[in-house]
């Protein structure tokens, strides 16, 4: 082992939430802090729907890490080995050990090629993809343009995911640009899901676009098997246990891979203990600290919270870790909530945008003041395309407060939009 590093905080992962919560930390107060992240490039992931459309060069969701390190912060620049939460220590790949007073986790997750049999194969092929990884998505918009007519194939897990709108955004997409193109497409949507959407309002919105497009949408199928030389893919179908497999050939297939918490977490102490799963660290769902370990708080895709796993979650989740934690360190108990908030900007064509806002109580939450954000717009759109971007690099993951969704990020898409014109 290594000489030990000791930190009074240590942040594992340097992604959305890891760097949303040190530099609101560093902010706040004047503490000894040390990210531990092995990646030199940052990457803007809601974007990646957008890359595999054709519609962002995916360059442009890259950028240094180090660039958004917040100041005065250490950067390990290492992977995560062993995390030992009853020591205070975490362990590296490189054999490091680095012990802490207080600890977040925030390593986001990882995509688990294996767990279907034939799905590493069939990504090798030239006409199976997916947004979930920076290198296949504009694999993603290669297979869709040089797609000539047959069956487009759009899978959904039923396990959770992070962004679990991706994969019905890309299916529009490609619907949509396949009607543009006059292109002659059987588009099938194979979800493990009981529906479109978990929230009725948003679900109403979208089983329109799925009617607009003629999609044929086979809810409760979960994928099981990939045969990538025979180009099929099987299903389980949840709801009939006596035909409970079904095949489905395809010419083209965007797949979204099992997800799971990291190994190292899995294994630990951080996650549910007699629980074997998906490894998610055990957390209060409204303070976010671990419910054994009260030195611990997680954020982030890593979290078990019962909410979507998404980028607009960890903008409500990364004040209250920072506020809690502060108060911890102070000997005092946590006293700020996440509510479960989270927001899922849909794209249902090229130029219109469903907002999906809701929280724990499954209802809806609009952020934006004085238009109607149930429905398919425009303006929307723009705020994904180019204010959301502009709002993560400046605000977010620089530990700034995001006041709400709505007119500085909508006024700097316009501007942006007029730009790209100009």
């Amino acid at each position: 082992m290594a000489d030990n590093n000791h930190h009074r905080i240590v942040v594992i992962g340097g992604g959305t939430a890891g760097l949303a919560v040190a530099a609101r930390l560093r902010r706040a107060v004047d503490c000894d802090l040390a990210i531990i992240e092995p990646s030199e490039t940052h990457f803007y992931q809601p974007l990646w729907t957008l890359v595999g459309a054709g519609a962002v060069r995916k360059e442009a969701t890259a950028r240094r890490e180090a660039d958004y390190i917040a100041p005065g912060a250490k950067w390990i620049k290492d992977r995560v080995a062993e995390v030992s939460p009853h020591r205070n220590h975490i362990v590296t790949g490189s054999g490091a050990r680095v012990s802490y007073d207080f600890l977040i986790v925030a390593p986001g997750l990882e995509l688990n090629w294996d767990v279907i049999p034939g799905l590493r194969e069939a990504v090798q092929t030239g006409v199976v993809s997916t947004n979930y990884s920076y290198n296949h998505t504009e694999r993603t918009w290669e297979i869709i343009r040089s797609f000539r007519g047959g069956t487009a194939l759009f899978h959904m897990p039923g396990t959770p995911i992070k962004c679990p709108g991706a994969p019905q955004k890309i299916m529009y997409l490609a619907a949509d640009y396949f009607r543009r193109n006059r292109i002659s497409a059987n588009v099938v949507y194979g979800s493990a899901t009981a529906s479109i959407y978990g929230v009725k309002e948003y679900a109403a919105v979208l089983d329109k676009v799925i009617a607009r497009y003629g999609i044929d949408a086979r809810f409760k199928h979960d994928l099981v098997e990939l045969r990538p030389q025979k180009k099929e893919a099987v299903f389980a179908k949840l709801d009939d246990p006596v035909q409970n497999r079904v095949t489905i050939p395809f010419d083209l297939m965007h797949v979204a891979p099992p997800q799971t918490a990291p190994e190292f977490i899995r294994t630990s102490e951080l996650a549910p203990i007699g629980r074997p799963g998906l490894g998610w660290v055990e957390v209060d769902q409204y303070t976010l600290q671990h419910r054994r370990f009260p030195n611990v708080f997680a954020l982030g895709d890593v979290a078990g919270t019962p909410n979507a796993k998404t980028g607009a979650a960890i903008m409500k989740q990364a004040p209250v870790v920072a506020a809690n934690l502060i108060e911890v360190m102070n000997g005092r108990e946590p006293l700020a909530q996440y509510n479960g908030y989270v927001a899922c900007p849909i794209t249902t064509a090229y130029g219109r945008l469903l907002l999906c806002e809701f929280d724990y109580t499954g209802q809806p939450t609009p952020t934006i003041p004085w238009i109607n954000t149930i429905g398919e717009r425009y303006d929307t759109w723009l705020l994904k395309r180019y204010g959301l971007p502009w709002l993560y690099w400046n605000v977010m993951i620089r530990g700034r407060d995001v006041p709400f969704l709505g007119a500085r990020a909508i006024r700097e898409a316009a501007l942006a939009a007029a730009t790209s014109r100009s």
